[in-house]
């Protein structure tokens, strides 16, 4: 089973359990920007009434959740991991927390379609702010491909805004800099 596969049941899953969702990490900024390969799938889920128990009966055999959950330190971010037997694969799920930032792109995510299936991506602006917020090398990566692509369609003061606030702006502008024109 690919990690094609495994997101689309994921997708399956969360859609036929009313759990609302929004596939973000890289599978978002392959969409908005320049691919690259990905051994993980990460969503921000708002579980409600529903639980994650629930969404594993939705996911059927083959899919194990960790035992143990897990707290994203910088927006303090409840996460759950997913696996699927006899795969590398891991699925990350974000509960939407209470972090500005996050809220706002939760309110911002476009409904798309993924493979024939329907999910939501957060705004490209969105996808740049959280790869900045992050600055991981692969993140600085992502955050020069979605620019790369998007650059004349983005919401400069929006992701400039939310940069100021993160203390991400001078990542920015260096990122800014070093995108070529396509």
């Amino acid at each position: 089973m690919t990690i094609k596969d495994i997101t689309l049941r994921v997708i399956d899953a969360l859609n036929a359990a009313g759990i609302p969702h929004a596939l973000v990490g890289s599978f978002s900024s392959n969409y908005y920007g320049i691919p690259r390969s990905t051994q993980d799938a990460d969503f921000v889920v708002e579980f409600g009434g529903a639980s994650i128990a629930e969404l594993l009966a939705q996911l059927g055999p083959g899919f194990v959740a960790e035992a143990q959950v897990s707290l994203e330190p910088m927006t303090g971010t409840v996460k759950h991991e997913l696996r699927f037997r006899g795969t590398s694969f891991r699925v990350a799920l974000f509960v939407l927390s209470d972090d500005p930032h996050d809220r706002e792109r939760w309110r911002r995510r476009k409904p798309i379609e993924f493979c024939g299936r329907q999910t939501f991506l957060p705004s490209p602006e969105d996808v740049i702010v959280m790869k900045l917020r992050w600055a991981r090398p692969r993140d600085i990566d992502d955050a020069r491909g979605v620019i790369a692509v998007q650059r004349d369609a983005l919401d400069w003061p929006y992701i400039e805004s939310w940069c100021d606030r993160h203390g991400a702006r001078l990542v920015l502008e260096q990122v800014r800099r070093a995108v070529p024109k396509l």
